[in-house]
């Protein structure tokens, strides 16, 4: 997708920030629109409890067909840079999403403005 391979020794052995998973998953991007899922808001709710890591993510809508391909990557993004990390993605539809919840840049980028 659209984040770079992260090698071992780039790994952060530090604590886990929702800051810091937030940054991560801007490496994770939409193939169909080309746009971070951060920057799309599609990002709900980060919880970090120790190496423990519970994020809740919405997609445009509940039948989007690639919304495992969605999860692996969020899951594979965040392990990629943290170690020994537990990872779990719900997807959550309530509220549902739209164009409101993005960022600005995202919405210029889309012509939303």
């Amino acid at each position: 997708m659209g984040r770079g391979k992260i090698t071992k020794k780039e790994k952060t052995k530090g604590k886990i920030t929702k800051e810091e998973v937030l940054k991560v998953l801007k490496n994770v991007v939409d193939p169909e629109i080309g746009i971070n899922i951060v920057d799309l808001g599609f990002i709900y709710k980060i919880d970090v409890n120790g190496k423990k890591v519970n994020i809740s993510m919405t997609l445009t809508n509940p039948s989007c067909p690639m919304h495992a391909m969605f999860i692996h990557e969020v899951e594979d993004a965040i392990k990629a840079v943290f170690d020994d990390v537990d990872v779990k993605v719900q997807l959550v539809f309530d509220p549902p999403w739209s164009p409101e919840r993005m960022s600005k840049d995202a919405k210029k980028k889309l012509g939303i403005e």
